[in-house]
């Protein structure tokens, strides 16, 4: 499948249908249904880890984990529509986003990412990551001096930053993202979870209908 052409076709559609689905969602905070793990999908705790980047409320009832890499241009492409769909539904969703260097240079951009946690910086800095994109991740001739740039535009410490990039727990966040990217059989970016259930339909919209189907599970009498 080619995911950037599908992606980048569908991206602007997609965002005209979560404006007009918003209010399919209601402006009530539904209440959390307990979870559970159907036999077919992989162990929660390989796709949410303490150390993983969440946006949006903790204690949401639907979580949408990303399997995601700064250099992806499909990651790109969906990041806009995600984040939409998330200030639509209030404090029902979620992201948890789960690093998966598969692009060279896309390692140190997630140090880059763990560094700016540190400053509290963590959306600001991706989120330039993301705009500059096309400037500094050019698959198999990454300049990832421009990439620190970004970051610095987004507010972040370069020198404080190169420091805890380098750290022996940013280390281990790479290591163990990588293990359960293999635990998930994840072999490209972006891959979705929604509630530990696979996104089979690779689109906007059927991401769209997944996180609609976990939101409508969670209401009373559902």
């Amino acid at each position: 499948m080619n995911r950037r052409a599908l992606v980048f076709g569908t991206a602007s559609v997609a965002i005209a249908i979560f404006a007009g689905g918003a209010a399919l969602y209601g402006s009530k905070t539904p209440a959390p249904a307990p979870a559970t793990t159907p036999a077919s999908t992989p162990s929660n705790d390989t796709l949410v880890r303490m150390h993983s980047p969440v946006m949006g409320p903790v204690a949401a009832p639907v979580t949408i984990v990303e399997f995601f890499d700064p250099s992806c241009e499909a990651c790109r492409a969906f990041y806009p529509i995600v984040k939409q769909m998330m200030g639509q539904t209030g404090s029902s969703v979620r992201l948890v986003l789960r690093y998966t260097p598969l692009h060279k240079g896309s390692d140190e951009a997630v140090r880059i990412l763990e560094a700016a946690r540190r400053q509290n910086r963590f959306q600001p800095v991706l989120e330039a990551l993301l705009e500059q994109q096309p400037v500094w991740a050019a698959h198999g001739a990454p300049d990832l001096d421009k990439a620190w740039q970004a970051a610095a535009s987004a507010g972040l410490n370069l020198d404080q930053a190169r420091k805890d990039a380098a750290s022996p727990s940013v280390d281990a966040v790479l290591a163990q993202d990588i293990a359960d990217v293999r635990a998930n059989n994840v072999e490209q970016t972006p891959t979705f979870f929604v509630n530990g259930k696979p996104l089979t339909e690779f689109s906007p919209q059927g991401l769209y209908n997944l996180v609609k189907a976990e939101i409508d599970a969670t209401k009373p009498g559902s």
